[in-house]
């Protein structure tokens, strides 16, 4: 079996696009939850807070209207952390993206919802005003590989992962295993999502939102907090590029570090309501790809939505794997829930505080704080803690029950 490394990075999220100004983020200890203006005027909806991707620059000479026409911001996102990728890569530009041999993994839980508006009005006006030949492009759920390779001349596999909150972990696993079993020497992976009304409406049905701090958004998520009380929806997206160990040699690529491991699996029971026995095989399988025992891992990067059944059922989950002594946190209480995004950047930002070897801890959470129904692990609180690790767990969960593992390694 082939080996495979990332070799770029590329990213836009609401705490900065490049690591030197999310590590700062994430040391100052504050979130970029805000109060969500104009979610006020729908009726009904609960949540006014949500964690927009920081500005970011569309050049307009590569992002023209004609380049862009059929993207909505989801597929905006991807695409513009793709470029910073294959750039990071040292590939951008470069024969082997438009070659066959290097290909995309990429999801999102959606596409553009405004798009999907304008054929709900078709439903609801009987009327097709607002629909043109790019409408369903922006709103399809694979939107964003789609657009990405349209972009780039990209010629190899694609792989569109549209399953909500595993989207962008999937698509880095998916992209993992094409290049493992040698189908593709190179990939582009990840996930990207934009924030709208009515992402939040779907968890506001669910009584899963964060409603109580409407007026203080710098105080939520709260995961695994006995006063949690609910999520926040982020958005942005990000892109690894994934690449064949002995290829980045020949070309002397910078190598951020190697993914060993990977599993995913399906609860196979309900479809919001998480269990914590298959979520717990989930990391077990992605021990046994990487060939390791779970007392290589250091750190896991929880899931940590801040929802009452999704806290409990993961705590249960990692201590059945890893036991108490395991130190985890929750990136969600900086940004969000970024959905289709949130396996990509946590990705991403588990492999870089390994390799800085600062760990954030979640936010607002303090000895003596931490619900009691949720399992014993060393919840990290604080000033975050300095672990000196080579291996690390990204963890995600989404409806339908799908779970997903990844398991990086420091590159020497």
């Amino acid at each position: 079996m082939r080996r495979v490394v990332v070799t770029g990075i590329g990213a836009i999220s609401p705490l900065g696009h490049d690591w030197k100004s999310v590590e700062a983020r994430l040391r100052s200890l504050r979130n970029a939850v805000q109060v969500m203006e104009e979610w006020k005027q729908y009726q009904g909806l609960n949540t006014w807070l949500g964690a927009p991707a920081a500005p970011f620059e569309l050049p307009a000479q590569l992002y023209s209207r004609k380049n862009t026409r059929s993207m909505g911001r989801v597929a905006l996102m991807a695409t513009r952390a793709s470029e910073f990728a294959l750039a990071d890569a040292g590939l951008l530009g470069e024969p082997l993206v438009k070659s066959g041999r290097l290909g995309i993994s990429y999801g999102s839980s959606a596409g553009t919802p405004s798009s999907l508006g304008d054929f709900g009005q078709m439903v609801t006006e009987k009327t097709t005003e607002g629909i043109n030949a790019t409408t369903y492009l922006r709103m399809m759920s694979h939107t964003a590989a789609v657009n990405i390779g349209v972009f780039f001349g990209i010629t190899g596999r694609i792989i569109t992962t549209s399953s909500a909150c595993t989207s962008g972990s999937q698509g880095i696993g998916y992209a993992y295993e094409a290049i493992k079993l040698g189908r593709q020497v190179a990939m582009l992976a990840g996930g990207a999502e934009e924030l709208d009304a009515t992402g939040a409406a779907v968890f506001d049905t669910l009584f899963a939102t964060s409603t109580k701090h409407n007026d203080t958004p710098e105080q939520s998520p709260r995961p695994f907090h006995s006063q949690r009380d609910g999520l926040v929806l982020g958005e942005g997206a990000c892109t690894l590029v994934l690449e064949e160990l002995e290829h980045a040699r020949a070309r002397g690529a910078k190598i951020h570090a190697e993914l060993i491991g990977y599993g995913t699996n399906s609860d196979g029971r309900h479809v919001t309501q998480p269990s914590s026995d298959t979520m717990a095989q989930a990391m077990r399988l992605a021990l046994e790809d990487a060939a390791i025992p779970p007392s290589e891992i250091a750190y896991v990067n929880a899931h940590g939505t801040a929802t009452e059944h999704g806290d409990l059922a993961e705590s249960a989950a990692t201590h059945s794997v890893f036991g108490e002594g395991i130190a985890i946190s929750s990136l969600k209480s900086y940004m969000g829930h970024t959905l289709g995004a949130c396996g990509a950047l946590e990705a991403w930002m588990t492999l870089e505080m390994m390799r800085s070897g600062w760990f954030a801890p979640t936010l607002h959470l303090a000895p003596g704080q931490v619900d009691p129904r949720c399992a014993p692990l060393d919840y990290l609180m604080g000033e975050g803690r300095n672990i000196q690790t080579d291996t690390v767990m990204s963890n995600n969960f989404a409806f339908g029950g799908i779970n997903t593992s990844l398991i990086f390694r420091r590159w020497a």
